[in-house]
C-alpha cells in the first residue's frame, strides 16, 4: 500500500463500528471514497498531486474494508453516504468528494442529503443506477454471491474479478494492489461482511435523488468499463444529468488508477475551478 495513504490511520466512530481513514495536508477538504471491495490505496495516483496543489486530503475505507471494523450489519450506498457525511462533519468545513463505483453513488446520495457539506463531486466509473434486470436474475446473482463469497476461495475470486475489470491500460502496481485486496479480505470477518454488502447493495436508492444534487459534477467513464452494458450510453445519460463527462479511452472500471495521465490534470482543474468559485474560503 502506498506509504502516504497507509500512514497515520485514524478512525471515525459510527453506531455499529469504526471507519478507517487517513488525512493529510492543509487547505480545502477533499474526501476520497473507494468502490466495493477496494482499498484506500486505489487513490495513490491522486493523493500526491492533490497535496502538492494545496488541499487537505482524506481517504476513507468502506465499512469492513481496510482497517475498518467488521462489526457492521448495514451496508450499501446510503450507509456509506452517511459515513461520508459524518466524516466531513468530523473534519470540518465542506468538501469536494471523489468517489469510485459505489463510492460515487454514495457521494451523490450524500450531496442530495446534505448540500451544505459537499461543494462538488468527482466520480470515477460511477454506478448511479441499477441495470434493468428481472427478479429472477437478481435472485440468481444473489445466489451466486452466497456461493462465491462464503468459502475460502472468496478472496482469490474477488482479486481475479477485480483484475478482469481493469480493461485496457493497467496500473503498474495492479498486481501488488490485488494481492493487498486478497490479503485484506482474508482477514477474519471481512469476507462475511463483503458478502453482506453484495447482497444489500442497490443503486436504485440513489437514482431518484440525482435531481436533488446541486453540486457541480465531473464524471469519468471508461470506454471499456465492463460494469456498464454500454459505456457510451451510460456516459450520455450521466451527461444528461448536468454533469461534465470525460470519456476515458483504454480504461475499464478504475480510471483513477488506469489513466492518471487523464484523471489527475482534469481533477485538479475541476478543483481549481471550485476553489475560484469560493469553496474553502471559510476554512481557517
Amino acid at each position: 500500500m502506498n506509504t502516504s495513504i497507509a500512514s497515520q490511520v485514524r478512525f471515525l466512530q459510527r453506531p455499529e463500528g469504526r471507519i478507517s481513514y487517513t488525512v493529510e495536508g492543509s487547505g480545502p477538504l477533499v474526501v476520497a471514497v473507494p468502490g466495493m471491495g477496494d482499498l484506500r490505496s486505489t487513490y495513490r495516483e491522486l493523493t500526491g498531486p492533490l497535496l502538492e496543489a494545496g488541499y487537505r486530503v482524506a481517504v476513507t475505507d468502506l465499512r469492513a474494508h481496510g482497517e475498518s471494523d467488521t462489526t457492521f450489519r448495514e451496508f450499501g450506498d446510503i450507509a456509506t453516504a452517511r459515513d461520508l457525511i459524518s466524516l466531513i462533519d468530523e473534519l470540518g468545513g465542506n468538501a469536494v468528494v471523489l468517489g469510485n463505483s459505489m463510492g460515487a453513488a454514495a457521494a451523490a446520495w450524500a450531496a442530495a442529503e446534505r448540500p451544505d457539506a459537499i461543494a462538488g463531486l468527482v466520480l470515477y466509473g460511477p454506478l448511479l443506477r441499477d441495470p434493468a434486470m428481472s427478479r429472477l436474475t437478481v435472485a440468481s446473482i444473489h445466489g451466486m454471491y452466497r456461493v462465491l463469497f462464503t468459502g475460502p476461495w472468496g478472496p482469490a475470486f474477488w482479486a481475479g474479478y477485480y483484475r478482469s475489470i481493469n480493461k485496457g491500460r493497467t496500473a503498474p502496481w495492479l498486481k501488488e494492489h490485488t494481492a493487498d485486496l486478497k490479503r485484506n479480505m482474508s482477514e477474519p470477518g471481512r469476507l462475511r461482511s463483503f458478502r453482506h454488502l453484495t447482497l444489500q447493495l442497490a443503486h436504485s436508492v440513489v437514482e431518484p435523488r440525482l435531481p436533488e444534487v446541486k453540486a457541480p459534477i465531473l464524471a469519468f467513464v471508461g470506454a471499456l468499463d465492463p460494469d456498464y452494458r454500454d459505456p457510451a450510453a451510460e456516459a450520455d445519460w450521466i451527461e444528461s444529468l448536468g454533469a461534465e463527462v470525460v470519456r476515458v479511452p483504454e480504461s475499464g472500471h478504475y480510471p483513477q488508477a488506469q489513466r492518471p495521465d487523464v484523471i489527475v490534470p482534469a481533477t485538479l482543474r475541476f478543483l481549481a475551478e471550485r476553489r475560484e468559485s469560493g469553496w474553502g474560503e471559510a476554512r481557517a
